[in-house]
Parts: C-alpha cells; sequence; structure tokens
C-alpha cells in the first residue's frame, strides 16, 4: 500500500459535484431564489464562471509544468510556487468554489450558498489540512511554507525580518494565514 499520498478523505470534484445535486434538489423541492430576476442572477454567475475556468486552467497548467501530480490520490513530486499558487496555496479548490457560486447564481438558488458552507467546512478538514500536514512531512516547514517579501513600512503584518516572513496560505484566504517569522 502507498502511503505517499495526502490521505484525502473526498476528491474534491466529487465533493462540490455531490453538494451542488443536493443544492438542486433541495432547490427542486424548496425553491429558495438568491435574486428576482433570473436574467440578472444568470448574468452575475457567468463572470464566476469565467474566472473559475481560467484559474483552473493556469493553475492545472502550471501544476503540469512543474511534473507534480494533480490528483490528491497520488504523491507529491515537487512542490508548485509559480503561477497562482504565487497567490494561494490552493488555487484550484479556489476554482472549485467560484464555479460552485457561479453555477449557484445562473440557478438562482441560494441553496447553493447555504450547502457551500458546510463544502468548504469538509475540504478544510477532510482535504486541505490533510496535504498541508503531508506537504510539511514530505518537504519540510520550509518547503511548503512561502517566503514572502514585506516592507518595512509594513510592519502590521507582522515582525519585520530580514526582508521575509513565511507565510502558509489556504484556500486562497490571506485574512487566515498563518504568519510566522523566519529565523535567521
Amino acid at each position: 500500500m502507498n502511503t505517499d499520498k495526502p490521505g484525502v478523505i473526498i476528491l474534491p470534484p466529487v465533493l462540490y459535484g455531490v453538494a451542488l445535486v443536493l443544492a438542486l434538489l433541495l432547490n427542486w423541492v424548496w425553491p429558495l431564489s438568491i435574486l428576482s430576476s433570473t436574467a440578472t442572477a444568470i448574468w452575475s454567475g457567468v463572470p464566476l464562471l469565467l474566472l473559475s475556468g481560467a484559474l483552473a486552467i493556469w493553475g492545472k497548467r502550471t501544476m503540469q509544468n512543474a511534473g507534480t501530480n494533480i490528483n490528491p490520490l497520488q504523491p507529491a513530486t515537487s512542490l508548485v510556487i509559480t503561477g497562482p499558487f504565487r497567490f494561494s496555496r490552493n488555487p484550484l479548490y479556489l476554482s472549485l468554489t467560484l464555479l460552485f457560486a457561479g453555477l449557484s447564481l445562473v440557478a438562482n438558488t441560494l441553496w447553493g450558498f447555504i450547502v457551500l458552507v458546510s463544502v468548504l467546512v469538509v475540504l478544510h478538514f477532510g482535504v486541505i489540512l490533510r496535504e498541508e500536514r503531508y506537504l510539511e512531512a514530505k518537504f519540510g516547514e520550509g518547503g511548503w511554507l512561502r517566503r514572502w517579501p514585506v516592507s518595512p513600512k509594513r510592519e502590521s503584518a507582522g515582525e519585520y525580518r530580514g526582508g521575509a516572513l513565511r507565510i502558509s496560505r489556504e484556500v486562497g484566504n490571506p485574512l487566515k494565514a498563518r504568519i510566522k517569522h523566519q529565523s535567521r
């Protein structure tokens, strides 16, 4: 049995797909619209769908160019910190979230956003935290924590030491970033 993998509890596309079917079924049984105009809902969702597609393509190409596996059931062969991974540790999951939100808007169902809360909890605890532990064990703390240049004028982001802080990134949310000081 190959233990060189993160041990995620579910593949993220499967998680989002099941959740979308659930949201659509809930909307069929008990419709909850987001906007009063279906046309407005559709036009609100389309930009999210386009952004999701662009981010997914960019992230997938970046991982392929780095020669690492995209499937979280397979071992990571290298760390990717270029392309969209400069901004988010998980741009492909961010893309799935944007896709889900865009489809919820296009379907004009509030159920999509209600279900999305549960999806993000499962994604965080069942996928992301497991992947982070795996990457830290495989590549070491310095490998998956990104060195981030910080201006001395931005000391509120953390103590400025030698021009860099190490920041772990989660689901593209810089507000949840954990800042660890770089030791000299």
